[in-house]
């Protein structure tokens, strides 16, 4: 009898065994096909109850890519991009349905809300050349800062990819964003992925009569399938900055006429195709000009939505490097001034799990302060106040994003 037993346990766990070998090759088979072919995912959105504000974006699949992780922040170092103060304009398309076009915005051509396998949120993917544009972006002031995601789908592996364009115009009729070219105020860049090892720039000539200009650049960052660029943009009156994740690729002090009223941002793609496509998601529009040093010396506080973290982390994200640089600066320049630094977030979520991720925050800028910039630690007190001390509405994305900040406050 014994006998018998032990080989019905031996036969048992061999079919187990087996069974678990075939699923093993299953997903092995699996994520190598997930390598040659990157998929656009018609997902829903998920339900954010009891999520803290950070974790409403759709989390990635179980196949996400490691190289899709920020850039270290040291190759940063050289990054002095620091956004505006105050944020008018975000836009996660998360209010918008997968499939769908989104509702504030116009195309003389066609697109779609998708989510991207080992990405993060909804992207605006254009498949089709035309002209695109955000309508409720409708006045550019003379000091503002405006980022975005960018990410090619490509299908083509040996030749280049098609051109990716961005325009600040003036436009006369905001019902025909296709007829930015005829405006006679406005600069653009255009992006080409290539081989290249660094970008290339080529200024195009001011034409007569016009402030048309604009620059091209041609970089190999567009060529990873599995990563997406930080473009950054930078106006200070005549002077315009672009920023290419942590490159400065542009910095032209008479860029923009002072004595034009720039009224949009459109994007062009002349030139798409169906295995080439961009993506664009995370679009951030703030206003005024920063002024660390007279916010924190002279008024005791700098507030920032600059520093910004990893989705339901403390970790520091890379393209905070900039303002993170520019703390320190006022701090070493004025080595008797103490600080509290102090988190917030917005409503979203747990009151209790926002209130320790913006202490764990608040926490992980003073580590970075002192490690990558010596400031002494005995200079720096942390804090963190979750969602308790709104200074915006917690109804809209651009409100919920001004609410998510750190503090320095002078002590």
């Amino acid at each position: 009898m014994k006998k018998i037993i032990t080989i019905l346990i031996f036969l048992s766990v061999t079919f187990c065994a087996d069974a678990q070998f075939g699923n093993i090759l299953d997903k092995a088979k699996k994520k190598a096909e997930d390598k040659v072919s990157r998929k656009v995912e018609d997902a829903t959105d998920k339900k954010t109850e009891n999520k803290t504000e950070e974790e409403k974006a759709p989390e990635p699949t179980a196949n996400s890519s490691e190289a899709n992780k920020p850039t270290g922040i040291k190759v940063y170092s050289k990054f002095d991009f620091i956004p505006g103060e105050k944020i008018i304009v975000m836009e996660d398309f998360m209010q918008d349905a997968v499939g769908d076009f989104p509702d504030k915005w116009s195309t003389n051509s066609s697109a779609e809300i998708v989510t991207l396998e080992g990405k993060t949120g909804h992207w605006l993917m254009m498949p089709q050349p035309g002209v695109f544009m955000p309508e409720f972006i409708d006045t550019l002031p003379d000091n503002f800062t405006y980022e975005f995601d960018l990410f090619c789908i490509h299908g083509n592996k040996t030749g280049g990819w098609p051109s990716f364009h961005t325009a600040i115009c003036q436009l006369s009729n905001r019902d025909k964003p296709q007829d930015w070219q005829y405006s006679a105020n406005y600069y653009y860049f255009s992006i080409y992925g290539g081989n290249s090892t660094d970008a290339t720039i080529s200024p195009t000539k001011r034409k007569n009569n016009t402030n048309e200009s604009g620059i091209q650049i041609v970089t190999k960052q567009l060529a990873d399938k599995n990563k997406s660029a930080h473009v950054s943009i930078w106006r200070q009156k005549e002077r315009l900055r672009i920023y290419f994740n942590e490159e400065k690729i542009l910095d032209v002090p008479k860029a923009l006429a002072m004595d034009v009223r720039y009224n949009s941002i459109v994007y062009f793609l002349p030139d798409i195709d169906e295995a080439n496509r961009y993506c664009i998601s995370n679009l951030r529009l703030a206003v005024g000009a920063p002024d660390t040093r007279n916010k924190l010396l002279t008024e005791g506080k700098w507030i920032t939505h600059g520093i910004l973290f990893d989705v339901n982390s403390a970790n520091i994200k890379a393209e905070s490097y900039g303002t993170l640089k520019e703390i320190a600066g006022v701090l070493k320049e004025n080595t008797g001034v103490k600080v509290r630094i102090v988190g917030h977030t917005d409503s979203d979520g747990d009151d209790k799990l926002n209130l320790d991720l913006s202490k764990k925050r608040a926490n992980s800028v003073k580590e970075f302060l002192t490690r990558e910039f010596s400031i002494d630690e005995s200079r720096m007190e942390t804090d963190g106040l979750g969602e308790s001390k709104p200074i915006d509405k917690n109804s809209s994305t651009a409100g919920k994003a001004n609410n998510r900040r750190v503090e320095f406050v002078k002590i």
